[in-house]
């Protein structure tokens, strides 16, 4: 009588039982060209079993932890290189009950202070801007310099004192990678370059810091960050969220690992079905629904056929390879198939993601809002290759989009089909959060390996918060 994978799988370890279908080595062993390295590596440790106290995700008090010993602590993505591209160009970044000011402040020089005037505390810059030659309080007319000195005190005869000391604008930490702008509250936490860990290297075939803004959508959601955070770490979810996506999507055949405390890594298959579809499709039929799904676009008005003996990954991929190559002019005929149609998304703790890949990249960027506990704001941003002919593309501005707007109302830049899926999250997530308050047990679970990520999260964070306690403490 033969073994069943159910029976296999209860003789292994905690975190060692995997999906039945073909898992992304075995893919990636499919390929006609060399897979890159970064592909080929993998670094998964099992996390435990243990489940989470929901309060993490509904309670004030813990949100206040966070506030103080968490986003005070972290290095945290603030805008990108090309929306402040010349001198005196400024950004907005609000964390929190935090706002910073991101400045340009010379041609390769970039800074970030507390958006807080010195005299009386008004917040200095209430928007983004072009070309600033200082920053004046409207309260009462101080005035700074864009690299922070005092510039201005109007009444410098009844505050004599202003005079005496260093009245420069505090400063955070500033550093850049891939064309973004990061900042940290914290001059003794770990560098960017160490919490970033592997993902230079990994990103190094890339060259996202030559890719352009195409889509950035800032959407309000009633859940708390971390529950939208972690919609966004694991495919588990596609079968009950996304069920259009399961005739092209080896979702519970993802790839998971962490090469590091900070971050976090899923590759998941497209052009492959879903072991949820329990026929067995075509190589046409899996094409046709990666491509229909709207969330790849083919500028051909006929049917493309998949040629006889090739798969639906295969010639996806090799399609996209041609599109991109006459968009850009550049060859990618040594670029695996893997780095067209897949999901390469590396989280970095606690709160953005970085999509590698060649055909376009998208980064998330997640924040609470405000002080709120149970509610929270998604960046969704997407890069996409700098055209051969014509000017670089300016980058777009953000669309704001308010608790009640759906993300189809981005459609039109982002792809109708991908603007689906994101809604189609974006409605769920105020039921996780009621659900949450609503739980009999009081207890979150996570699985042992497709949530790994999660858990991976939440140690981290748990990790900062104990830190900043002990600290505050002694």
């Amino acid at each position: 009588m033969a073994t069943t994978k159910q029976e296999m799988d209860s003789k292994l370890a905690p975190g060692e039982a995997r999906s039945r279908g073909k898992q992304i080595q075995d893919l990636l062993d499919d390929e006609t060209v060399e897979v890159p390295w970064q592909l080929r590596d993998a670094d998964y440790t099992y996390l435990g079993s243990e489940p989470l106290d929901r309060n993490h995700y509904i309670s004030q008090e813990w949100c206040d932890k966070e506030t103080e010993n968490l986003w005070s602590r972290v290095w945290q993505l603030a805008c990108f290189e090309q929306d402040i591209p010349e001198v005196g160009d400024h950004i907005v970044y609000d964390i929190v009950d935090w706002s910073f000011i991101v400045v340009r402040t010379e041609p390769d020089t970039i800074k970030a202070f507390y958006n807080s005037c010195l005299h009386r505390g008004r917040q200095l810059v209430e928007c983004d801007g072009a070309g600033a030659k200082a920053f004046r309080c409207p309260f009462h007319g101080m005035a700074w310099n864009l690299d922070g000195s005092l510039k201005v005190n109007p009444f410098a005869w009844d505050a004599p004192q202003w005079e005496e000391s260093d009245n420069s604008l505090p400063e955070v930490r500033v550093s850049t990678w891939g064309g973004f702008i990061f900042i940290n509250m914290d001059h003794n936490a770990p560098s960017l370059e160490e919490v970033l860990g592997p993902i230079p290297e990994h990103f190094s075939r890339y060259a996202l810091e030559d890719r352009y803004k195409a889509v950035h959508v800032s959407k309000k959601i009633r859940a708390n960050w971390k529950a939208t955070t972690e919609a966004f770490m694991e495919t588990h979810h596609v079968v009950g969220t996304h069920p259009q996506g399961l005739p092209m999507t080896a979702d519970i055949n993802t790839q998971y690992d962490h090469p590091s405390e900070y971050v976090g890594r899923q590759i998941c298959a497209h052009g492959v079905q879903s072991p949820h579809v329990e026929e067995s499709l075509s190589p046409q039929e899996i094409f046709d629904a990666f491509f229909g799904s709207g969330q790849h676009d083919v500028d051909n008005d006929s049917r493309l056929l998949v040629p006889e003996g090739m798969s639906a990954r295969a010639y996806a991929a090799q399609i996209m390879r041609e599109q991109l190559s006459a968009v850009t002019g550049v060859d990618y005929s040594d670029a695996g198939d893997a780095e067209f149609t897949d999901s390469l998304m590396y989280n970095v703790a606690p709160s953005m993601s970085f999509w590698g890949g060649f055909y376009q990249n998208t980064v998330y960027r997640f924040r609470p809002n405000g002080l709120d506990p149970e509610s929270s704001i998604m960046d969704i941003v997407i890069l996409r290759p700098v055209p051969k002919d014509g000017p670089r593309p300016k980058p777009v501005p953000i669309m704001h989009l308010d608790f009640d707007e759906p993300v189809t109302l981005a459609g039109e830049t982002m792809g109708e089909g991908l603007a689906v899926v994101f809604e189609q999250d974006a409605i769920n997530l105020p039921w996780v959060q009621k659900g949450l308050r609503a739980s009999g047990t009081g207890k979150v679970e996570f699985a042992h390996y497709q949530e790994m990520r999660l858990r991976l999260h939440h140690r981290l964070i748990d990790r900062l918060i104990a830190e900043g306690e002990a600290a505050a403490a002694s």
